[in-house]
């Protein structure tokens, strides 16, 4: 399986009331990326039947200017970390070559699409310091990768990670980010309440408008009266 056979086959999807999508979806803004003008669900399927292609082969897939080969890209790695059968010395390579060209990965559904089985999987047993590394980048991708991979630890009952990303990330000036922060701060309180009640309190008054709505969204209506008006005092 080569990168060349993938755009082939990939090729055979274009449909041109797609070519317009991709404004709505890319948020990168490289002045770059383009559409190749194939629904994402083609781009996933193809993606899926290219599970086993080498990782030299969709390292040329993330050289693409286009979108959806990117995004193919991405969802051939996704599909391999996930795999059972993949071995630790694999994921070990997934894990490396996410790092390696996240400058490639400038959008926040590669990141979304990738980041929990790449690299929060993989460092369930291992140091986590490349999370506050990318936590503290110039790249509000690398710091969305930073706060999304911590899902793989929530699914896991640890949330320390989250939370303390969350605090390095609570006034980030990307909305993205925020958006980001907001969801994966919720998602662990459904895990331990009181850590995100306590967040709440700490940033309730500073923490950008995206981040506290996302936050708040699964509160009953009583919690999120509460903290609405207590971010107006």
């Amino acid at each position: 399986m080569t990168a060349e056979q993938f755009i082939e086959k990939l090729s055979t999807f274009i449909n041109e009331k797609e070519f317009d999508k991709v404004e709505k979806f890319f948020k990168g803004n490289d002045g770059v990326t383009k559409s190749f003008g194939v629904k994402f669900g083609d781009v996933f399927n193809t993606a899926k039947e290219f599970s086993a292609m080498p990782l030299d082969e969709v390292s040329k897939l993330l050289d693409s200017d286009f979108y959806e080969v990117r995004m193919g890209a991405v969802s051939i790695m996704d599909f391999q970390a996930g795999n059972k059968k993949t071995s630790a010395e694999k994921k070990k390579e997934l894990f490396n070559l996410y790092i390696l060209r996240h400058d490639r990965l400038n959008n926040w559904d590669f990141v979304d699409r990738a980041a929990r089985n790449i690299i929060g999987e993989y460092l369930i047993d291992k140091p986590r310091d490349i999370l506050y590394q990318l936590a503290t980048s110039e790249s509000p991708w690398e710091r969305r990768t930073a706060i999304v991979s911590t899902h793989a630890f929530i699914r896991k009952n640890d949330v320390d990670d989250t939370f303390r990303i969350a605090e390095i990330l609570v006034h980030d000036s990307n909305e993205l980010v925020n958006k980001a922060v907001g969801s994966w701060v919720r998602e662990a309180g459904k895990k331990d309440q009181k850590r995100l009640f306590d967040f709440l309190d700490r940033y309730v008054k500073t923490m950008p408008a995206a981040t506290f709505s996302y936050a708040i969204e699964k509160l009953d209506t009583e919690r999120k009266k509460y903290y609405k008006e207590q971010r107006k005092r």
